[in-house]
């Protein structure tokens, strides 16, 4: 079996596929604290779920935007697993052509998200993932990877509103009955929830006036993805929650 680890700046996603199967996935908090060890008992509680041990995974992939946990992850692996991971960079083969000028600064997080959404859906595709921070990811139908954006997540950013503005509370984020907020926690909520969506929505429509990405589908991607398809479920084509998932899965199985 093969376990992909999606190493993010709040979550870590965990995903075991039985050949080309999903077998289970799970997400555990990002603590750079944490050693090898307890990464490892996590992980030996998790696949206990499924009755699963240690000896049933063989190979494992993972892509990783928290540096500080690298070393502790690979450690977990050669220790619990006697496997080392395969580790996503611009080197690897993933599909696509990265058309970025400086292509080891690219994410490994942005790169899985582009391959994923190339392999899987066709291009040209806008691939959106909604987490710490939420970025923009275009390819163009014959697999070049052109950039994209880098915006403040959804929830980064309502943090630190509330952090900053003493007064302000922290909030439940689904959106209010109306986009005219009433009171301060729904005016927030519109603020965010709202502003975000048409944030999306503008970046969405002068992507889709490149000549490359004419007729592009948007695939979203991230934990906070369907705050934006329910509050205007035509401006997301698919919602894909294990989209990094697949993609390291795809990635494994190009360069293994």
């Amino acid at each position: 079996m093969l376990l992909a680890m999606d190493i993010g700046n709040t979550n870590v996603k965990l995903g075991v596929f039985d050949g080309d199967t999903p077998v289970a996935s799970w997400r555990v908090s990002t603590k750079a604290y944490r050693t090898a060890d307890e990464y490892g008992m996590v992980l030996y509680d998790l696949l206990g779920q499924y009755k699963l041990k240690f000896e049933d995974v063989s190979a494992a992939v993972m892509s990783s935007v928290a540096p500080a946990l690298n070393y502790t992850i690979e450690h977990m692996c050669n220790y619990y697993l006697h496997c080392r991971p395969l580790v996503v960079s611009h080197a690897l083969n993933t599909g696509i052509t990265l058309g970025y000028d400086h292509p080891s600064e690219l994410g490994a997080d942005r790169i899985v998200g582009a391959a994923a959404a190339y392999h899987f859906y066709g291009g040209p595709v806008i691939e959106v993932d909604f987490g710490s921070a939420t970025t923009f990811n275009l390819v163009t139908g014959n697999g070049g990877f052109l950039g994209g954006a880098i915006a403040p997540g959804i929830m980064t950013a309502t943090e630190s509103l509330v952090t900053t503005a003493a007064k302000l509370p922290r909030i439940e984020l689904t959106p209010p009955d109306d986009i005219v907020g009433r009171d301060t926690r729904s005016c927030m909520q519109s603020g965010v929830i709202y502003g975000y969506t048409g944030l999306v929505k503008y970046m969405v429509e002068k992507y889709g006036a490149i000549p490359e990405m004419k007729g592009a589908k948007v695939v979203a991607t991230g934990g906070l993805s369907e705050i934006v398809a329910s509050t205007e479920p035509s401006l997301l084509d698919v919602v894909d929650r294990a989209l990094a998932l697949k993609g390291l899965k795809f990635i494994y199985d190009a360069n293994k």
